[in-house]
C-alpha cells in the first residue's frame, strides 16, 4: 500500500491553492504507482523554514522550491520527505504564467523521483527524469511544463 502524508505547515497554500495538500497527494500517488509499498511525507512550509532546511543539509542559505530527504533503507518502505516552500513556488508559477496547482504536482513528482533514485546530473539522467515527470504529469492533465519554460531548482 502507498501511503503519502501531507503536513499544510503553512496556511498561504491552502488559503490560495484550495485543496493543495490533495494535489500533492495525487500527484505523489501518481509517481510512486510502480511502488506499491513505500510511504512519502510532503511538507507544504513557508520559505523561511525550507530555507533553513536548505541551509542546515545543503550550505545553501536562501529558500528553493522543493526539498527531498531520502530516508536510509528501512523495513517500513519510508522513501523520505518533501519540503517545499510556497513563497517559491507562488513566484515561480507566476513568472512561468502557469497554475500553481500544475507547478505543485510537477514539483512533487520531482522530488518524489528523487527520493526514488532518479537524478539529473548528467544530460541523459536529466533526459530520462524528464521524460518520466512528463508522462507522469499528463496523467494527471498537466501539461508538458519543460515546453512552457518551467525551470525546475534542481535540488535534492
Amino acid at each position: 500500500m502507498i501511503e503519502v502524508e501531507v503536513e499544510v505547515e503553512d496556511d498561504a497554500w491552502l488559503e490560495q491553492l484550495p485543496g493543495a495538500d490533495q494535489l500533492a497527494r495525487e500527484a505523489a500517488m501518481s509517481a510512486l504507482h510502480d511502488h506499491p509499498k513505500s510511504a512519502v511525507v510532503i511538507l507544504l512550509t513557508d520559505d523561511a523554514v525550507v530555507s533553513d532546511l536548505n541551509s542546515r543539509f545543503r550550505g545553501k542559505d536562501t529558500p528553493t522550491n522543493v526539498l527531498s530527504f531520502p530516508a536510509l533503507e528501512n523495513t517500513e518502505g519510508h522513501l523520505g520527505d518533501l519540503a517545499l516552500a510556497y513563497g517559491v513556488c507562488s513566484r515561480e508559477a507566476t513568472e512561468q504564467g502557469k497554475p500553481l496547482a500544475n507547478h505543485l504536482r510537477h514539483l512533487v513528482i520531482h522530488g518524489v523521483l528523487h527520493l526514488l533514485g532518479y537524478d539529473h546530473m548528467d544530460d541523459d539522467q536529466a533526459e530520462r527524469m524528464e521524460a518520466l515527470e512528463r508522462d507522469l504529469l499528463a496523467g494527471l492533465g498537466v501539461a508538458d511544463p519543460y515546453m512552457l519554460g518551467d525551470n525546475v531548482q534542481h535540488t535534492q
